[in-house]
């Protein structure tokens, strides 16, 4: 049988996804397009018909996916989906394809538009990874498991990282160990990765470049310097401070033009100068509840790899958004994360999108009918 139903009308559509997930998803979406319509004279109008295009295109594959039984598309695929994301991953290798962006190679040349393999690889990443911690689950702490795991992960996260792109990879990490976490994994093995990290730390840190040492030094305290490292977090939080209580308004605001990134990057800085202090506290708020409902989806799948995929997804949107916003803060390190659905770019805008579609479909044929009939 076809993982996609036979006959799919507008009230199906409408009942196959979670409204909690779906409204924060769409606040979200509304919040960053309303930021951008008011930045677009800045941005540019290509900006802003890119992100409206990618939101409509995420809305209409969200629904799509919402359809498939990610069940069906995880036991034939799994495997295959793995495979895939390794090659897309190595595509920016290729010359003439890949896009060198200062030391980092994390995009490929497709003519009209650049896309960023890493982005669509969390979905694909976040399916597959679940797939095996449910298939290991009953052996999570053997060695010989551990080591297969690793492999899965490694071959994932080398590719990013041989690629230059330090942000991205260090999200990912927290992807896999916040699932490793949830499927059991014995905090003896957390304790003994931590303490070897502090072991290996003082070694390593003599053959890292001076650039990339002071990237850690200032990145946490870049008033230190501030016409180098720190300037672009100083400016961030410059244009947070800016907005206030209510923020200079949709179209309001000047600190923001100024602002590196500030439609990527350091969108929370711009969103903040428009919108102030509550809007801030809105965004935040959403974002809290968009985590706690993916969080309730993994507990209600805990015997079934889609509770996995939620818990990924959950974790994605949770080191991102933290990460994000801390760097606009200036108080974690600028490592060049976008905020999930508020960042403009047409690769993480559709990613996004096509990731919760997979939580859509665990709300579809798993937690719908839990709910519908008082049981699993």
């Amino acid at each position: 049988m076809s993982p996609l139903r036979g006959h799919i009308s507008f009230k199906s559509l409408l009942g196959s996804v979670d409204p909690v997930v779906l409204f924060c998803m769409l606040t979200l979406s509304c919040m960053s397009l309303l930021t951008v319509i008011g930045g677009a004279e800045t941005f540019g109008q290509r900006r802003l018909i890119m992100q409206l295009a990618m939101n409509a295109a995420g809305i209409v594959a969200t629904f799509l996916i919402a359809n498939l039984d990610y069940r069906e598309v995880v036991d034939k695929f799994g495997f295959g989906f793995f495979l895939l994301s390794a090659g897309f991953l190595c595509l920016v290798f290729v010359p003439f394809l890949g896009v060198n962006e200062g030391t980092n190679l994390s995009w490929i040349d497709l003519g009209p538009v650049s896309v960023q393999p890493s982005e669509f690889v969390k979905a694909s990443f976040t399916l597959t990874f679940a797939k095996h911690l449910h298939t290991v689950r009953d052996r999570i702490n053997h060695p010989k498991t551990l080591l297969g795991l690793a492999l899965h992960a490694g071959v994932i996260v080398g590719l990013i990282l041989i690629s230059g792109d330090l942000g991205v990879a260090l999200v990912y990490m927290g992807i896999i160990l916040i699932m490793l976490f949830g499927a059991g994994l014995s905090l003896w093995y957390f304790l003994g990765a931590s303490f070897l990290g502090v072991i290996v730390f003082p070694i390593l840190w003599p053959h890292l470049n001076t650039y990339q040492q002071n990237r850690i030094l200032f990145g946490f305290q870049p008033e230190k310097d501030p016409l180098g490292v720190g300037m672009h977090a100083l400016q961030g939080r410059d244009t947070v401070i800016r907005g206030g209580m209510w923020g200079e308004g949709m179209f309001g605001g000047t600190a923001y033009k100024k602002l590196y990134a500030a439609d990527t990057d350091f969108i929370f800085s711009t969103y903040c100068e428009k919108f102030g202090f509550v809007g801030a506290i809105l965004l935040i708020l959403v974002m809290l509840v968009f985590v706690w409902r993916l969080i309730t989806l993994a507990r209600i799948c805990r015997k079934d790899c889609g509770g996995y995929i939620c818990l990924g997804i959950a974790a994605m949107i949770v080191v991102q958004t933290v990460e994000n916003i801390g760097m606009c803060l200036g108080m974690l390190p600028v490592v060049g994360i976008t905020l999930p659905f508020m960042s403009c770019g047409g690769s993480s805008t559709l990613a996004i999108y096509i990731t919760l579609g997979m939580v859509h479909s665990i709300y579809n044929h798993h937690v719908r009918y839990y709910y519908e009939n008082g049981k699993r």
